[in-house]
């Protein structure tokens, strides 16, 4: 945090130097070329000498700038390979080549116009970014709304935000919904909703009618205002690849020297030396670096990936050991509904709908996990009355005229439980989740189990990364160790060190760092420290401008820890292609100077050809601003609109998945009229929701998958697991055919049929939890 002020006033000062040099590129460019044509013009007309005399004035406009150019690299204490193209224009000068030091003029004033045009080109992004920052917001005070400077906005405010306009602040939606254009903050071109009471980001465009936001954040503090930060230090000139580009010239000058002064001694010709100098001039060495390292920002900017500066994409791109915080970062930060669980005569969505009820208007993290899980589920949930609540304990309301309660619970009088809560409590235990108890009139009858679970799109990002070139994974982690552990067995990661403090993670950091280039991911505050010690510090800052994100080198505003596994793929890209552009321009240039020593290339046809060979390199470099297909592949918009359905489809079907589980349960304990029951009602789910769900994927999803993926055979194991689950479907029915026929399950039915629940259960999960990481991430 200490070199902030550094890093602004070195961003002031290149935007000063960006915009004098914008206004004298154009000018040099306009000036050398009309030097060159109005010579030639003369020259055709017989008039030699006053051709000589104009060529050597646009020589001469030429040698002035340049001279400029060579002692601020100089003084920013870069050694300026400029020099051999000060040397260059002054040697035509002396030796009387004035058409020679015109090309070379001219050259020098185009390629520094290509350069600042491509980096325009590549900065057009991270421009649009700062020029999307709102300026003002729309206050509402009584029936009055009035436009006031964003710096006045204050926590608790009502804003207004019209169609089309920016989200001014972060805050929370006061009416009854609005619809979002979050592309600029995530990268993802679909629209959202965000009804009464969600958060929204400043930054995010109204993408429907006006709604009213109530501010939650100043406009220092809010996500755009974090962002915008970021992208104004973003920037290719301290990039170490740049600094790469002045190691080659520290022999590369030298050497252009000696090939010179030999071709002088040896023919006696001081024309062949400046014609080595000519065709030496490194402007493929200065240019194509940060042309590829700025593009590498802009295409990063695409996807919701905001890299402070070029140094740390390049860092990124050299990258061996990866650190992950677990809390944030590989789980999604907040608590989900894992499973509901019912006592027997009741079922799990009456379970959820009445602990949904209860909760809404609580602001406890674990009773939002509810509500929202009830609502994804379509469940009604009624207003409930008298609603008081306990820190600690939980909230209590009544719903439906009764009096229910969800939360902790007090245990039973002479610690007897049920032999249901009992099998909970040890669910819990095993999985590693919290237990909120459902109560109704005093009774217990019911349990909402919730965990913070791994994100989907972790196991991806994890095999990409160990692709590009990762080869240490490891966890930090100030979590206890047993869901530490469970997380990393599940990802397949090299170590974990958990129940850490922030100077334990920094020291895990440190010592990492002895080893390898490393970098650090991670989201809370307490992840700050660590994100500073690394080599490239990587924030999950979709939910806000946090400590972590002002101490990161590298934000993804997009709450997927995928961006990162696209990141490091655009940072190795952009450092392969600008080593390779300049690399190619250099060995070009190396080539050029051979044919020039002995006296193949004139200095005029070399000056051409060295022009060829800036504009080829600068093209080179562009192309780190293209998609690389092979990083992610792409689907098409059809593909992707089925993604999405069914993704949605899979939360929809989540309370299938708890009936089922919940069936099998009940044949365990008493198996009777009620457990009959419950079986009856679960095969209705699996054939009304369940089966038309696997069928539509399979003749309609992974035929849209296949051409992505490779062809049918990369869905053949899924398309098993359709299999599988209509086999045990078509079981439970034969079932229960036997026990309508007989009035009631048979003895001999039950261990088989609670096998196929169990089974059922155990192959659903398995299979929603590899459709979801393997295919479903593949969408943006």
């Amino acid at each position: 945090m200490s070199h902030t002020p550094v890093r602004l006033r070195r961003t002031t000062a290149a935007i000063t130097a960006a915009i004098a040099s914008a206004r004298l590129e154009p000018v040099l460019l306009a000036v050398t070329a009309a030097a060159l044509a109005g010579g030639g013009v003369a020259w055709l007309l017989g008039a030699h000498g006053a051709a000589d005399l104009v060529w050597a004035l646009g020589t001469v406009a030429a040698v002035i700038p340049a001279v400029a150019w060579v002692l601020a690299a100089l003084r920013r204490g870069h050694a300026g390979v400029d020099l051999i193209a000060v040397l260059a224009l002054g040697g035509t000068l002396a030796v009387g080549e004035y058409l020679a030091g015109s090309l070379i003029a001219l050259m020098l004033a185009t390629g520094r116009t290509l350069e600042a045009a491509a980096r325009r080109r590549a900065s057009h992004d991270l421009r649009a970014l700062l020029e999307h920052a709102p300026r003002v917001a729309r206050r509402r005070t009584g029936d009055e709304v009035a436009a006031v400077p964003l710096a006045e906005v204050a926590v608790g405010d009502l804003l207004v935000v019209g169609p089309g306009e920016v989200v001014p602040v972060d805050g929370r939606v006061e009416s009854a919904a609005a619809v979002l254009d979050e592309s600029v903050l995530t990268g993802e071109s679909l629209q959202v909703e965000r009804p009464r009471g969600e958060p929204v980001r400043s930054g995010a465009v109204n993408a429907g009618g006006a709604f009213e936001v109530r501010a939650t954040a100043t406009e220092r503090d809010s996500t755009y205002a974090g962002i915008v930060r970021l992208a104004r230090q973003a920037g290719a000139e301290s990039a170490p690849v740049v600094r790469l580009a002045d190691r080659y010239a520290a022999w590369f000058l030298p050497l252009t020297l000696a090939v010179a002064g030999l071709a002088w001694l040896l023919s006696g010709s001081a024309v062949r030396a400046v014609a080595v100098l000519v065709v030496a001039t490194p402007c493929p060495l200065l240019l194509a670096a940060p042309v590829a390292v700025v593009s590498g920002l802009s295409r990063a900017s695409r996807l919701g990936v905001v890299i402070r500066d070029g140094g740390a994409l390049e860092t990124l791109g050299r990258a061996r050991t990866l650190l992950l915080d677990k809390t944030g970062t590989l789980t999604g930060g907040r608590p989900r509904v894992l499973d509901v669980a019912a006592a027997p005569g009741t079922r799990p969505a009456d379970v959820l709908r009445l602990a949904a009820s209860v909760d809404q208007f609580s602001p406890h993290v674990l009773a939002r996990a509810i509500v929202e899980t009830a609502r994804e589920r379509g469940l009604a949930l009624p207003v409930p009355a008298d609603v008081t609540e306990e820190p600690g304990r939980g909230a209590t309301g009544r719903v439906d005229g009764h009096l229910v309660s969800i939360g902790r619970t007090a245990p039973a009088p002479g610690g007897e439980r049920p032999a249901w809560a009992e099998a909970v409590d040890n669910r819990a235990l095993l999985d590693g989740a919290a237990v909120a108890w459902l109560t109704v009139d005093g009774r217990l009858t019911g349990a909402v189990l919730l965990r913070d679970p791994l994100r989907y799109d972790a196991p991806r990002t994890l095999r990409h990364l160990r692709t590009a070139g990762i080869e240490r994974v490891l966890m930090l982690t100030g979590d206890r160790a047993a869901p530490a552990h469970e997380v990393a067995a599940v990802l397949g990661l090299d170590g974990v060190l958990a129940e850490l403090t922030p100077a334990g993670k920094v020291a895990a950091v440190r010592d990492e760092r002895a080893r390898a280039v490393t970098v650090m991911v991670g989201d809370g505050v307490n992840d700050a420290p660590a994100l500073a010690a690394a080599d490239v510090g990587v924030a999950m800052g979709a939910r806000g401008a946090t400590a972590s994100s002002e101490a990161a080198d590298i934000v993804l505003t997009t709450d997927r820890v995928d961006r990162l596994a696209d990141a490091v793929s655009i940072a190795q890209r952009a450092r392969r292609i600008a080593v390779q552009s300049a690399l190619g321009g250099m060995v070009m240039s190396l080539a050029a100077m051979a044919a020039a020593a002995v006296g193949l290339l004139p200095p005029a046809v070399g000056a051409l050809l060295q022009e060829g060979i800036d504009v080829a390199v600068i093209l080179n470099a562009l192309r780190a601003l293209r998609v690389d297909r092979a990083a992610r592949p792409a689907l098409t918009p059809a593909a992707e609109a089925l993604v999405h359905r069914f993704a949605a489809e899979h939360d929809d079907l989540r309370d299938v998945l708890d009936s089922v589980r919940a069936a099998a349960d009940r044949l365990s304990g008493a198996p009777g009229p009620d457990a009959l029951a419950a079986v009856e009602e679960t095969h209705r789910l699996l054939t009304e929701r369940l089966l038309p769900h696997e069928y539509a994927e399979e003749h309609e999803l992974y035929p849209a998958l296949a051409p992505t993926l490779g062809g049918p055979e990369a869905t053949a194991t899924m398309s098993r697991a359709h299999t599988e689950i209509e086999r045990l479907s078509r079981r439970v029915a034969t079932h229960l055919e036997l026990a309508r026929a007989s009035g009631g399950l048979a003895p001999g039915q039950l261990d088989d049929l609670r096998s196929c629940l169990y089974g059922l259960n155990t192959v659903l999960r398995l299979h929603f939890t590899q459709e979801e990481e393997n295919y479903f991430t593949l969408a943006p």
